[in-house]
Parts: C-alpha cells; sequence; structure tokens
C-alpha cells in the first residue's frame, strides 16, 4: 500500500485542481440542492439559535433518530448513549481502530475504500483479506481473526451483504468471540441494504460497532456527521479513544441532517437517486461505443466502476491520460489493498455530479481509451 498513492489524496488532488478539471472521484454528493435543500440550508440561521438555546442530547438525539429512521434502522439504540457524533465517518473509523487491541488480527472485506485498511494497520493491527466471494459464500474468517471488518454497501463494487448472510456472520462471530464492524457509509443510497441490521445484530447476541455516514447523500459541502454505533456487549474503549479526538459534533450541523433526513423520506431519496440512475446510463452509453463496460451493472451506489481488458491499456495509464484531459477518476489498484495488481482493471467514477459534469467526463474516458488502444 504504501507504494501508491492513496484514493484520498487523489481526491484532494482533484479537490483542489486550480485548472477547474472535472471532479468524478470522491463518493461525497456534490450536486446543486434541490430547491427543499435550499429551504432547509436557508434555516442554518435560526438553527444556530437553537443550538444555544436547547440542551446538546435533545439535538443529537433529535437527528439520530431522524437519519436512522430514514434509512430503515429503526432497532439503532437511538437515546441509550451508544451512538457517538463524529465529523466524518473516517474519524469514526480511526476511532475504531485506536480502541481495538493493538496488534490484533482484522478480517477486512477485499477489495474496498483504502483508507479502512490504512488506518487500521496504522493503528498496529494485522490485516487479512475477506474477498466478497468468501463473503457471498458465506465462507467466515475463524481464529486467530479477532475482528471482522464490512463495508455494506461496498465500496466500489456496490455488493450488499443479505440479511440472511449478514446474520451468519454474526452467529459465526458469537461462536469465536469476535467483534463484528460495519462500515455502513454508502447505506442511504440503497434500499436493498435497509433492512434492520442492528435487530439481526442484536438477535444473534453479537458484539458490534457500526458506522453510518451522511456525507454521501446531500450536498452539504462537508456539513456532515459520522455515526459511530456499539452494542452493549462491546468493551472496546470506544468512549476513550472518541474523547481523544473530539468534544462534540456540531449542534448545527446535527440539526441539517435531522431536517435532511426527514426530506430524505419526502421525496429527497427518489429524486437523488433518479440523477445517479441518469448519471451511471450516461456512463453506459459512452463506454459502450468502445467496447467497455460496467464492471457492476446492479450497482445501485453512487459510484461506478468501468472494467477494462487484459489486451488494452491499464487504470494506471488510462488514469494519467485522463489527468491531462482535466478528468479526475480513480483508478482501483488502491481499493486492492492486499493485491493491487488485481485492480488495475478497473477504473471508477462518482455519480454524485451534475448530469453534464458526469456526461462530458465519460465521453472523455471513451476517447481516451479508445486514442490509448489505437496507440499501444
Amino acid at each position: 500500500m504504501s507504494e501508491l498513492a492513496n484514493l484520498t489524496t487523489m481526491e484532494v488532488d482533484a479537490l483542489t485542481d486550480v485548472d477547474g478539471g472535472l471532479n468524478l472521484t470522491d463518493g461525497h454528493a456534490r450536486l446543486d440542492l434541490s430547491p427543499e435543500q435550499a429551504a432547509i440550508v436557508a434555516r442554518i440561521p435560526e438553527m444556530f439559535g437553537i443550538a444555544s438555546r436547547q440542551p446538546f442530547p435533545s439535538i443529537e438525539t433529535a437527528a439520530h433518530r431522524a437519519f436512522l429512521r430514514a434509512i430503515g434502522q429503526h432497532s439503532a439504540p437511538v437515546g441509550t448513549g451508544r451512538i457517538l457524533s463524529c465529523y466524518s465517518s473516517t474519524l469514526a473509523t480511526d476511532i475504531v481502530a485506536r480502541a481495538l487491541p493493538a496488534g490484533a488480527t482484522v478480517a477486512v472485506l477485499h477489495p474496498t475504500f483504502d483508507n479502512i485498511a490504512d488506518l487500521l494497520v496504522t493503528r498496529g493491527l494485522h490485516l487479512v483479506p475477506l474477498s466478497e466471494q468468501a463473503l457471498l459464500d458465506q465462507d467466515w474468517p475463524g481464529p486467530p481473526v479477532g475482528a471482522i471488518v464490512v463495508t455494506h454497501p461496498n465500496n466500489p463494487t456496490g455488493l450488499v451483504t443479505p440479511e440472511g448472510h449478514l446474520r451468519s456472520l454474526a452467529e459465526h462471530a458469537v461462536r469465536h468471540g469476535q467483534t463484528l464492524i460495519i462500515d455502513a457509509s454508502f447505506r442511504g443510497q440503497v434500499l436493498d441494504a435497509q433492512y434492520d441490521s442492528y435487530a439481526v445484530l442484536d438477535a444473534a447476541g453479537a458484539d458490534w460497532i457500526t458506522i453510518e455516514d451522511t456525507g454521501k447523500l446531500w450536498p452539504t459541502h462537508e456539513l456532515k456527521i459520522g455515526l459511530l454505533a456499539q452494542s452493549e456487549r462491546t468493551t472496546l474503549p470506544i468512549e476513550r479513544a472518541f474523547s481523544e479526538s473530539l468534544l462534540a459534533a456540531s449542534p448545527v450541523v446535527l440539526q441539517l441532517v435531522e431536517a435532511l433526513a426527514l426530506d430524505w423520506i419526502d421525496g429527497g431519496r427518489d429524486r437523488a437517486l433518479e440523477l445517479v440512475e441518469r448519471n451511471r446510463a450516461a456512463v453506459r452509453e459512452a463506454i459502450e461505443s468502445v467496447g467497455l463496460q460496467l464492471a457492476d451493472p446492479a450497482s445501485q451506489i453512487s459510484v461506478a466502476r468501468v472494467v477494462l481488458p487484459d489486451d488494452g491499456p491499464d487504470s494506471a495509464l488510462l488514469h494519467q491520460e485522463l489527468l491531462q484531459r482535466g478528468v479526475h477518476v480513480l483508478p482501483c489498484a488502491p481499493f486492492h489493498w492486499a493485491d493491487p495488481k488485481s485492480g488495475l482493471r478497473f477504473i471508477r467514477l462518482s455519480l454524485a455530479r451534475p448530469f453534464p459534469v458526469v456526461q462530458a467526463a465519460a465521453a472523455t474516458l471513451a476517447c481516451a481509451y479508445r486514442e490509448l488502444s489505437v496507440t499501444a
């Protein structure tokens, strides 16, 4: 992993491109506000006043309740003190990494976003990959693995862990004394992922930690919350690690999350997902013109992988060519954190962008691939 630029570095380069290149790297929603969302944002001054008058716990609980209900998690431990509000899901992941025993062996889904693996390794943990096929086959890791990390839905593939598979994994973890860690950052985008996983985990008697994220849903320019939830059975020092990182999330942002979650239920989700699917179709149409295909045609999350044939340019070469043309996307080798070479035939585009941006970037990708294939 150390020999590759990590994905976040590439995302920062895109975000800070002084030439204004097309940024299809990070999975954050970089869209225009809908009229309904704009009306909510216009209330931020009012939210500041409420934050000064209303107790923080009531603001936080209301936000947790609204968001988790909006994504189907009715059994989440809202109001129990077992859900902590972080600035981001990345910070929540780092808190978990610091709370796990140093030197512990952790199984992590493969491929998945590289900062999960990076944060765990930085905190002194030993990682082993859990392939998506092993997950689908319910081939769960045993000792010495002490914790299992599953991304649900997975980024970049969009794979959803079916309810029965999560139940099987939770029961396995109970038998082997393992902690189950679920990164559900993209859950809000996918109805199939919104079965009540908290009910499944608790029914199995599992020791679990779940990370949720609001940043993938709404174009709020990093005004977001990462929720870090834990089971009653967890003995890891989560609160201690949390206290070493922050005092509290913003009560203004929590109110913003609550209001946007209510709008998400009241038509906001349908509007956003309609645009994502329109963008996915635009990418599909552009790449099919040069013989390429989507790697994950059934994916519903706001990113799309393009699979590159073995006899053509790989994603590292195509990525560099696209940078020269002012288009930022992500080569997929870093997602394959345990075997980067296995990701060389995939490249990823974010779909949470205005339609003209995605359409132009996809057309440029197709053109670049065609020209590289001719010169190869």
